[in-house]
């Protein structure tokens, strides 16, 4: 009987050494298949959409916006993050390239759009008279469209920005992962 539970106990721990051998496996290869996916060179078509729905929405209860920025490149992200640091200027960002939704094409900026069609970051600001400052009813219709708004971040408040993550953190975006497996997992 004891020989017959040591067979059995040997078989045991080589068929989960076999399973483990065969998850780790496809692991390293998914991380290779993931590594090697470049990195979007645009705003990704999901939150391209949405970006033009807010727009859209913002205009329609009298608040005119206008998109500043969306996608970065990791160079163009650097110099952000250079800002106030080792170039002129104020500090706008603490995200250095690779660190930020912008360089995956899963954020953008916003300003709202005077009449005489120059920019505007009045966060009083009430053009539509309605007695809600229109920088606050824009973030809600953001919100309401999936988006984290920049704006509601404990530390540094970042009110222009929208971002659309899936929830995928910068670390997962570094290491491959997009929206789209997020959007196949979830399936």
């Amino acid at each position: 009987m004891k020989k017959f539970l040591s067979i059995i106990n040997i078989l045991f721990l080589l068929v989960l050494g076999g399973l483990l051998f065969v998850w780790i496996d496809r692991e390293i290869e998914n991380k290779r298949i993931r590594e090697a996916r470049p990195l979007p060179s645009g705003l990704h078509n999901i939150v391209e959409e949405k970006s033009v729905e807010l727009v859209e929405q913002a205009n329609k209860i009298g608040i005119p916006i206008l998109i500043t920025d969306g996608f970065r490149s990791i160079e163009s992200q650097n110099e952000i993050y250079d800002q106030g640091r080792t170039s002129s200027g104020a500090i706008v960002s603490y995200a250095k390239g690779g660190e930020s939704y912008h360089n995956y094409g899963l954020a953008f900026d916003f300003a709202l759009l005077n009449q005489d069609n120059s920019i505007s970051y009045d966060l009083q600001r009430d053009s539509n008279g309605n007695g809600e400052a229109d920088w606050f009813e824009v973030a809600r219709i953001g919100k309401d469209l999936g988006f984290t708004w920049g704006g509601d971040w404990r530390g540094f408040k970042d009110y222009p920005h929208f971002e659309y993550t899936l929830g995928l953190s910068i670390r997962e975006l570094q290491n491959g992962w997009r929206i789209e497996d997020k959007i196949e997992e979830s399936n």
